[in-house]
């Protein structure tokens, strides 16, 4: 490098530092006369969207100067907003509740407390606690838990992290996966059968446990000690036969063999399920006990029925949480069930219903399409 490379080199290190964006290398070069100094734009010194790293640079990493990179250093405590706190504060949940252990709950909660690396697949069906039941596991175990809902669009950038445009300039952002191995918390992947297989095959050697090189800023990031992965999907990774989970993949094997143990999420038995409605019953002060009993004996018998393959249809414990709360605003049994059940098709519906009045002898059948034209309006 001649005299005047060095100088304009040395220039910019000052200002600068170790990066610095396209258009102040070229200005420090036309202050020397220079109009394009190309010896700083040269392939191995890019390392971002019109970014540099300085030749005269000692270190490879990449490190800004202060005044130009409080942005940045920000970026490094954030999560996707670079003006809030995002995941400097705590992860861990909260305990709930009205949350009511059951299932593989003491499992998961054992491989916590193990803080070892040992992801683990959750399966089962719509409505049975499975993200619940994980969230609640880490708030046990106080363990920091980073939820990401997977889509067929969820992608390396979402997951890994990618650049975005800040006060004009271009940042890297890290994603909630890298975010996670940081700070050795747990990466809860749901409904990880919806991502697309090959989008997120971004996440094979993470799930070996080993560290992830960011092609994109050339970091290497290991896992911190405590660090694992829990995914939740309603298959088992093979796609929906029966169409009830659209939209749902057949995941890749390589993939699925990264999962050590597969946990299958069953619906609650009647004895917790009662517990479960009750709580939620006294949650929104309604005191009707008998009404938590027969609700779940008639969830218990549609979902035999289902199993034997007399109906195509299912309550889940979610529904049964939807109609308490519609019972607690319209104070009417029938109603409540009526109006969260209109969801499935007339057949199932009335079939359902029907089933309802066999269950308790007492109530009044709800006329179909509703009892509009006897409810009081005050307009």
């Amino acid at each position: 490098m001649n005299e005047l490379k060095t100088k304009i080199a040395q220039t910019c290190l000052d200002r600068f530092g170790n990066i610095a964006v396209a258009k102040d290398i070229k200005a420090v070069g036309a202050e020397f006369g220079v109009e394009f100094p190309g010896f700083m734009f040269g392939k191995n010194l890019k390392v971002g969207f019109a970014k540099y790293r300085n030749p005269l640079a000692k270190s490879e990493s990449v490190v800004e100067k202060t005044e130009v990179s409080k942005v940045a250093m920000a970026v490094k405590v954030n999560d996707f907003n670079v003006e809030s706190d995002g995941f400097a504060t705590n992860l861990v949940p909260e305990k709930d509740p009205l949350f009511v252990p059951f299932g593989n709950f003491s499992t998961i909660t054992k491989v916590l407390k193990s803080k070892l690396f040992y992801p683990i697949f959750v399966t089962g069906m719509s409505g049975n606690g499975k993200t619940f039941g994980i969230e609640q596991a880490c708030a046990k175990t106080n363990r920091e838990v980073i939820r990401v809902n997977l889509t067929a669009e969820t992608d390396e950038d979402d997951l890994i992290g990618g650049f975005r445009l800040v006060n004009g300039e271009t940042k890297f952002f890290k994603g909630p996966v890298i975010k996670a191995m940081e700070l050795g918390a747990v990466l809860l992947l749901d409904e990880i059968d919806l991502g697309n297989p090959a989008k997120i095959m971004c996440l094979q050697s993470i799930l070996e446990g080993k560290g992830y090189f960011i092609k994109k800023t050339g970091e290497f990031v290991n896992p911190k000690k405590g660090f694992t992965a829990i995914a939740t999907a309603n298959t088992k990774g093979k796609g929906s036969d029966d169409g009830r989970f659209i939209g749902t993949n057949i995941l890749n094997e390589a993939f699925l063999e990264r999962f050590p143990v597969t946990v299958e999420q069953e619906y609650p038995s009647v004895a917790i399920e009662k517990k479960i409605l009750q709580r939620v019953f006294d949650a929104l002060d309604i005191k009707d006990s008998d009404f938590v009993g027969k609700l779940v004996d008639w969830a218990d018998i549609i979902r035999k029925t289902f199993y034997d393959g007399g109906v195509d249809e299912i309550i889940s414990t979610r529904r049964l949480v939807h109609i308490a709360k519609a019972y607690s605003i319209f104070d009417d049994r029938m109603k409540a069930i009526s109006l969260c059940i209109n969801r499935f098709d007339e057949d199932t519906k009335l079939s359902f219903s029907d089933l309802y009045t066999k269950v308790d002898a007492d109530v009044v059948e709800y006329p179909e399409g509703g009892s509009i034209e006897n409810d009081e309006i005050d307009f």
